[in-house]
């Protein structure tokens, strides 16, 4: 099976390592130091694991790596407009195309660009960081990939996404593959746009938010609103959702922030419009008000290229 990464990043290049350890013929699109490191040293993983290095092909032009069996899309998804086009190149009609992108509005901005039969899906659960270029860093023990149907998803899971499911398993990832993957995908989405949303809006970790009564009764609220947005979505979520995620937040490090908070912190361009921006429009286009999301996702706006932004810029 050929396997293609589009982003060979944290999160890609963590994944495509291990599957190119396990064996699999893994090539990445990437560019810039990342990608001439990839190719002068290989991708070296520091990780919980043990330590190891793979020799892969990394180039910026897909055309060079040609169709391949499995595309997998691990770009923030504010590179989208760029980087879902190279999809296109690495394409031919059994392609199946994974994306691990947060929020819920990846499979869609795919299915756009290769066809909704193309388009498979699923949230990951994952710590790592790039340490230099050409280097990424493991700094937890969670590998997780939640995946499956997104699009009229079956009764049960598919032959192809079992298959895929299977050499992940291979290659020490741990890869759950469901029939219907909006589930998993909203489930984690309830949680993760308020806590991208807040610990981003207050520039403090989750701890500051969560051990003082009125932000946490808010953080809740915020919850509440994008579960009431999924259910009038149709989307069928677990019924102790809310309660699984207070539980959840109460329990991690109080010193856990967002990946939104890392790249606000380091003036890179956020993810607002996929996580609190997403939930404003969805929750308009089915009738749910979301005030606290909607709050948020104001004060975050100016923010979304990486500094504030003029109001004329806005406005483009």
């Amino acid at each position: 099976m050929r396997i293609a990464i589009v982003g060979a990043g944290a999160v890609g290049g963590y994944y495509g390592a291990l599957l190119a350890r396990a064996g699999a013929d893994v090539s990445f699109v990437a560019r810039g130091a990342h990608r001439d490191a990839i190719r002068a040293n290989g991708l070296r993983i520091i990780g919980v694991q043990g330590d190891f290095t793979v020799k892969v092909a990394a180039e910026d032009d897909p055309a060079r790596i040609g169709p391949v069996d499995v595309v997998i899309v691990a770009v923030k998804t504010y590179d989208n407009s760029a980087a879902l086009p190279l999809v296109q190149a690495l394409m031919h009609e059994r392609t199946a195309v994974l994306t691990l992108q947060n929020g819920v509005d990846s499979a869609e901005d795919l299915a756009r660009v290769v066809g909704e039969a193309a388009v498979i899906a699923g949230p990951t659960y994952i710590a790592t960081a790039i340490d230099a270029p050409g280097v990424i860093r493991q700094t937890g023990s969670h590998r997780r990939i939640v995946f499956g149907e997104v699009f009229n998803p079956p009764a049960e899971v598919s032959p192809r996404v079992r298959a895929l499911a299977d050499l992940m398993l291979n290659a020490d990832i741990h890869a759950e593959p469901v029939a219907d993957a909006r589930i998993p995908l909203w489930e984690k989405f309830i949680y993760l746009a308020p806590f991208a949303a807040f610990t981003g809006a207050a520039r403090l970790p989750i701890g500051a938010i969560w051990g003082d009564d009125i932000s946490r009764a808010a953080f809740m609220d915020a919850v509440r609103e994008v579960e009431r947005v999924a259910r009038a979505s149709g989307i069928n979520v677990a019924a102790g959702v809310t309660e699984n995620i207070a539980t959840y937040t109460g329990g991690i490090p109080p010193t856990t922030r967002s990946s939104l908070l890392i790249d606000l912190s380091a003036g890179k361009r956020i993810e607002v419009e996929s996580l609190p921006g997403s939930v404003v429009r969805r929750g308009a286009a089915v009738g749910v008000e979301t005030p606290m999301m909607r709050a948020l996702y104001a004060v975050l706006r100016p923010y979304a290229n990486g500094s504030a932004m003029s109001n004329e810029a806005m406005r483009q």
